[in-house]
């Protein structure tokens, strides 16, 4: 499996990184991730009772809105951006972050998921 290496091929690939177990029987939210820069977009991730689908553009209202660079976006999910720092100081902007932690703790991170 390619490693991604865009911020558009990393939100891509959170259906290969999805974990169903870990989110809870019923759960629904739909989380829209605005990527600025070349390498990013506008995406729509839905989770709906344990299956997940990913597409360009928004969709739907969002339980969560997320907003970062390319380069913040890419950084934070592979490992070399801590998460909590970037929302800090403002690099990632999240609308409910107790549905972000949620959504993140039902994903391999991609530095554990593509490991060589």
């Amino acid at each position: 499996m390619q490693k991604p290496a865009t911020a558009k091929e990393i939100v891509h690939s959170l259906q290969d990184r999805f974990r169903p177990e870990k989110a809870e029987p019923g759960y629904a939210a739909i989380f829209h991730l605005d990527i600025e820069g070349e390498r990013g977009g506008q995406f729509t991730v839905a989770i709906d009772d344990g299956t997940i689908s990913v597409h360009e553009g928004l969709e739907g209202t969002a339980t969560c809105e997320i907003k970062a660079s390319d380069s913040t976006y890419e950084d934070v999910e592979w490992g070399r951006t801590n998460p909590q720092m970037a929302f800090m100081f403002g690099k990632v902007k999240v609308s409910d972050i107790g549905a972000m932690l949620d959504f993140a703790g039902m994903f391999h991170r991609c530095e554990d998921f593509y490991k060589d």
